[in-house]
């Protein structure tokens, strides 16, 4: 039982704030077990992580689009870059091994720059403010290793959606509500997940989670997404736990007069291997890096060569 709560490897699915830059950038990556409540033990436990997702590739469908043979102006809006980096608190309580509670606290910063309709030249924008607000309860008594669970909760409103741009043709107007720090809608969230052994050197995971808008807000509504994840580990080093995990996530178009529904929702599949490394018997360290095997959007979308992930988690 000590190994396998020690090295935290992958929970839920968290930093929506991401996701909702465009159905392509999302990070997808579940980081790890302890910090999104996976735990098996009582007590409270706190996470912090760091992502860094650099969308410089424009996609169509399932193919790069090669910027060279744009010219510019453009009867369609072209973006050129949207770099994001999170910072998330993760905050988890066990008042036993059946129960718990989870809350994400995530700070986002993104810069963003676009070619508007009709436009030669570029549009800017730059923002830092807290994102959406996850809390996640669960329930893992179904079996007597606690090796299964549910998960259920909810998306706060709690990120601005009034970002405007600072330069360009555009300054003073609103950037795209699928680029704002958050959706203004109140989400549910239901998941579960499921881990073990496979034998002495290895463990492994499996997660799901549903996220559908509950309501909409200023004629924007978030499209529902699906996110499964699978992974492993390798057990064999006390203090060193290899880490590899897949990661789906599939999102339908945005809705609403202030959506961008032509150039939303899509199918993602990474492949994301890291490292956990104990430091001491209750602070780990733990970094990932995520890259695509597949990739497919609607309309015209910004998507992440790669995107890297840092955390520490430490267990009171």
């Amino acid at each position: 039982m000590r190994r396998l709560l020690s090295g935290a490897v992958f929970g839920v699915i968290f930093l929506p704030s991401a996701a909702q830059a465009c159905s392509s950038c999302g990070c997808t990556l579940s980081s790890d077990w302890d910090s999104q409540g996976f735990a098996t033990e009582s007590g409270f436990r706190i996470d912090l992580r760091h992502d860094f997702i650099d969308q410089s590739q424009l996609r169509s469908g399932t193919d790069a689009v090669d910027r060279d043979s744009i010219t510019l102006p453009q009867s369609r809006e072209i973006e050129d870059d949207t770099i994001n980096r999170y910072t998330t608190l993760g905050l988890d309580y066990s008042p036993n091994a059946d129960w718990g509670i989870n809350l994400q606290l995530p700070y986002a910063n993104r810069s963003h720059t676009t070619y508007p309709q009709g436009e030669a030249t570029p549009s800017s924008s730059h923002s830092s403010s807290i994102g959406d607000v996850r809390v996640l309860a669960r329930y893992q008594g179904f079996t007597a290793q606690h090796d299964a669970g549910i998960q259920f909760g909810l998306k706060l409103p709690t990120g601005s959606h009034d970002v405007r741009f600072a330069s360009g043709s555009e300054a003073g107007e609103r950037l795209d509500r699928g680029l704002q720090p958050g959706s203004g809608t109140t989400d549910l969230l239901l998941g579960g997940y499921r881990f073990g052994t496979i034998n002495q050197d290895f463990d492994w995971f499996g997660q799901g989670q549903l996220q559908v808008a509950l309501d909409s807000r200023d004629d924007y509504r978030t499209g529902a997404s699906i996110n499964l994840n699978a992974g492993v580990r390798y057990m064999a080093h006390p203090r060193v736990t290899p880490q590899l995990q897949l990661n789906l996530r599939a999102q339908r178009r945005d809705s609403g007069a202030q959506a961008d529904v032509e150039n939303s929702g899509g199918t993602l599949l990474d492949l994301s291997p890291g490292i956990s490394v104990e430091v001491s018997r209750r602070l780990h360290a733990y970094g990932f890096v995520q890259v695509p095997l597949y990739q497919r959007v609607n309309g015209f979308q910004l998507a992440p060569h790669w995107t890297a992930s840092l955390g520490l988690h430490y267990a009171f």
